[in-house]
């Protein structure tokens, strides 16, 4: 059996893209993650400020196609961690560096991202056990700040989130993202009435921007 962090290994590897969900209701959430995963979007995260998220999370892990990684964001007590993963979360993401809820993805023996921003709360977050941490707000340093904290902490694998664009995705990667978490750019407005057809559209410009990106 895949374990969460090969099977989350495996997505990113595929594409590096975890696609943030988050809306008024989580009614859309299936189809949504359907969508971009026929796409090509292997990584979601349906974020637990979202009102029903737990019953939608539990409902479509129960029938989430092969190869998908679907992990809880937002999580910021060891209580949500574990409601997460008996909900079917694969994985766990948080705002900022929660020691504590890292230590409690240790337990559940499941994959975890703290959010962190500057270089002593990374490396604190990483010592704690994180997986991989992801650097938020991302678009306030840009793909220089992303480098500028790699060159001391070259070992921490680190997944920038928030503010960036189909358009700033290669830069990046190039500066050593391990992957990138993606919301409304990438999203839009697919979570609450917006057209599928338009997010199948949509998801695809940003991978082929990021493919002829790392192509270059």
């Amino acid at each position: 059996m895949t374990s969460s962090y090969e099977g989350l290994r495996a997505a990113l590897a595929a594409t590096p893209v975890i696609a943030i969900l988050r809306s008024a209701s989580a009614t859309r959430f299936p189809e949504v993650t359907d969508t971009l995963f026929h796409v090509g979007v292997r990584a979601a995260e349906f974020t637990l400020t979202t009102p029903g998220v737990l019953d939608a999370l539990r409902e479509y892990a129960a029938d989430a196609p092969p190869g998908l990684a679907l992990g809880a964001g937002t999580v910021t007590t060891p209580a949500e961690a574990q409601a997460a993963v008996e909900a079917g979360a694969t994985y766990l993401i948080t705002p900022v560096a929660c020691t504590d809820v890292i230590a409690e993805a240790v337990r559940l023996d499941v994959p975890v991202l703290p959010g962190a921003y500057t270089p002593t709360e990374i490396l604190t977050a990483w010592r704690a056990g994180a997986t991989m941490v992801k650097l938020f707000p991302a678009g306030t340093g840009g793909p220089e700040y992303l480098r500028a904290v790699r060159a001391p902490l070259p070992h921490i694998p680190l997944v920038p989130t928030g503010g960036i664009s189909a358009a700033d995705a290669p830069a990046y990667l190039a500066a050593g993202a391990a992957a990138l978490g993606i919301g409304s750019p990438l999203v839009g407005d697919a979570c609450e009435s917006g057209s599928l057809a338009a997010l199948t559209d949509r998801a695809a410009a940003f991978l082929d921007e990021i493919r002829r990106g790392t192509d270059r």
